[in-house]
């Protein structure tokens, strides 16, 4: 089946239609919350080459839709080994603004879900790459309403989806965006139910006494983690504690350091930082990583979301 069939009437939403495997119930029907997933073609977040979305009822059934996306940009060996996409399989696929564009009001009017901080970024990144005003809708992370629900995790295989497949027992096809979507809102679900705490509620941020600031840590990477052999530290403001930052880190299998040296291999930066400081107002560790690329040196300068992304899959 096809969906996006019979709902829009000009020529281009219509040619959008058949591009989409799912349902055309999914764009009709009003959903207490619509889980989003992205698979891009290489390291920019704006290299779109997949959207998946799930919407969940208020009797918690599903529907779910998928659409691949030319991305415009040349596919990275990493990427395509992960989900499988590749030039050839989006050859004649509709380019991102032609997809985004029909679907804007619907993901506006719903509560959107993320597993990780990635796709909310990666959707805006790629409006702004075409000019395009980005999505302005409530968004949630369902790592965060899992890490809610099932705290014992923590170092014991973390909240990503691959170990939350198997803790679950959630049968989906992992790295696929229409899949990824679906599994992630079933994460919510399972801890709707464990908790007995709706979604919103999860996601909350939890009252706290006066906040005071909290200095970087250092752990060792788990040695059983699949980015192990990797070493970072933070700069700028993160959207969590550096503590909590460190912990995911270090679950991952990467090791955290607090000052900056030639042994780190990623300088996380915040989503904020790295997309308005420019120059002199860079922080130390940013400036002196640039410099250290420059020489050759075997580093990346990620932002926060992507950092999330890599250690969610």
């Amino acid at each position: 089946m096809r969906f996006f069939q019979g709902l829009f009437r000009d020529s281009a939403k219509a040619t959008l239609a058949a591009d989409c495997a799912g349902t055309s119930r999914l764009l009709n029907g009003t959903y207490r919350f619509v889980a989003v997933d992205v698979e891009t073609a290489n390291g920019d977040r704006s290299s779109i080459c997949q959207l998946g979305l799930a919407g969940v009822d208020a009797q918690g059934g599903i529907e779910t839709a998928s659409v691949l996306v030319d991305p415009e940009a040349a596919f990275a060996g990493f990427n395509t080994q992960l989900h499988g996409i590749d030039a050839r399989t989006v050859r004649g696929q509709r380019r991102f603004p032609d997809i985004i564009q029909p679907l804007r009001a619907f993901l506006q009017r719903h509560p959107l879900v993320q597993h990780s901080g990635f796709d909310r970024g990666a959707i805006n990144s790629a409006c702004q790459r075409y000019g395009l005003p980005g999505i302005e809708a409530e968004w949630f992370d369902s790592v965060g309403i899992a890490r809610r629900a099932w705290p014992e995790l923590r170092g014991n295989g973390g909240h990503g989806l691959g170990n939350l497949k198997g803790f679950l027992g959630l049968d989906f096809r992992h790295h696929d965006a229409g899949e990824d979507a679906r599994a992630a809102a079933l994460v919510v679900l399972h801890a709707e139910r464990h908790t007995g705490q709706n979604f919103a509620d999860l996601a909350a941020p939890r009252r706290r006494g006066k906040t005071t600031f909290e200095k970087s840590v250092a752990l060792d990477g788990n040695r059983n983690g699949p980015l192990f052999g990797h070493v970072t530290c933070f700069t700028g403001r993160l959207s969590m504690s550096r503590t909590a930052a460190a912990t995911l880190a270090a679950e991952a299998g990467i090791t955290v350091r607090t000052g900056f040296s030639k042994k780190i291999t990623l300088l996380v930066v915040g989503d904020q930082d790295l997309s308005t400081l420019a120059g002199h107002d860079k922080s130390t560790k940013h400036r002196r990583a640039e410099e250290l690329i420059a020489q050759g040196h075997a580093l990346r300068i990620i932002a926060e979301s992507e950092f999330l992304a890599m250690i969610a899959k």
